[in-house]
């Protein structure tokens, strides 16, 4: 286990060995730290390395001069200069926040950016503003469309989060895909199999390889095949795509350029746009009706959910829960690491003189 304000630290002095502000690197460590602390092993401290290897390759600016290029009152594209995407996504919530504040809603895609963590953390940001919060991106070509066996979309993620009264938050996350890269990853990292509907083989067929998009597979969309309804997961991928790459100018499909994990750290295939794209909203609640019965309404359906019938010893959860009382644990007792993170976080202590 590692102290959450251990690694805090850590991670803080490796993205300012790169050349961050002391601002921006404090922002983008409370991104992937607090990814860990939710229990998102695979979006947390364990992507540091991708960052790094971004800016290894010329595709990160680490000092970026983040602009809006294009803005109506309720709308605003900006382009991030290539900076992190763990900085660029909460400056356009900022954004969002401000023109919701003024006409009721606020609406940023953004071009020119790089991967940006959980979705969750961003759309999260409007809770403090009692706002609901929409943050998505698109990400490289990792998952087949149904029927096909060419990968077109990433795991395009959506993240809504929605205030309540006395209840927590409502919280919802989730990639478009069976399952989030990351998850494959740690299971690479262990030497285990994948379940059968994550993934397919080369030829299209089903593989419990959790290699299988090096050797020429592709990960599934949400609902794994049609019977199941991957052409739901499929549609929900390509409104992401749409939103954050179409919609601002950034790359989308197949052109999206890779992060920079082990196996994808090549050079980008950039041909339509600048970077990866994202989209993020902010909707105050009060331009639908008055705020306090809004929530008290929310805690009402909260509490109506966990109140509903349930299989034995699995008590409906609201989405949120699992994250929220993980980070307790984690908070107090510490985060813990897979050996091969703990490995690749000591390499880049050694490289870069920050003792791990």
């Amino acid at each position: 286990m590692i102290k959450e304000k251990r690694l805090r630290s850590f991670t803080e002095r490796i993205f300012k060995a790169i050349g961050c502000s002391t601002k921006d690197a404090k922002l983008a460590a409370d991104v992937l730290v607090s990814a860990d602390l939710r229990g998102v092993d695979s979006h947390g401290t364990a992507r540091l390395i991708g960052y790094v290897r971004l800016y290894d390759h010329g595709r990160l600016n680490p000092t970026p001069q983040i602009k809006i290029i294009h803005e109506t009152p309720s709308t605003a594209v900006i382009d991030g200069d290539k900076g992190l995407g763990l900085v660029v996504a909460p400056f356009a919530m900022k954004v969002a926040m401000k023109k919701a504040k003024r006409y009721g809603s606020g609406w940023i895609s953004v071009q020119n950016s790089n991967h940006f963590g959980i979705a969750g953390y961003h759309s999260m940001l409007a809770l403090e503003n009692d706002m609901i919060g929409w943050a998505m991106t698109n990400a490289a070509p990792l998952v087949v469309p149904t029927f096909a066996t060419e990968k077109m979309l990433g795991t395009n993620p959506i993240a809504i989060s929605v205030p309540a009264g006395k209840q927590p938050p409502f919280v919802a996350d989730f990639a478009t895909t069976a399952v989030a890269y990351g998850k494959l990853e740690i299971l690479q990292r262990k030497g285990l199999s994948a379940p059968i509907g994550w993934v397919q083989d080369a030829d299209g067929g089903p593989t419990d390889d959790s290699n299988a998009i090096k050797n020429g597979g592709g990960l599934l969309p949400l609902g794994g095949d049609r019977e199941h309804g991957s052409h739901k997961g499929y549609g929900l991928g390509s409104i992401v795509d749409i939103f954050s790459g179409v919609l601002s100018g950034a790359n989308f499909g197949p052109w999206v350029p890779p992060f920079a994990t082990a196996g994808f750290h090549g050079v980008a295939a950039e041909q339509v746009g600048k970077g990866t794209g994202h989209f993020l909203g902010a909707m105050r609640i009060d331009g639908f009706r008055p705020k306090e019965e809004f929530k008290a309404s929310m805690d009402t359906w909260i509490k109506r959910f966990r109140e509903a019938k349930h299989i034995s010893g699995n008590p409906v959860l609201i989405p949120g829960d699992p994250e929220r009382e993980l980070e307790k644990i984690r908070r107090a007792d510490g985060i813990p690491l897979n050996e091969k993170v703990i490995e690749d976080l000591k390499g880049l202590g050694e490289r870069f003189g920050v003792k791990f």
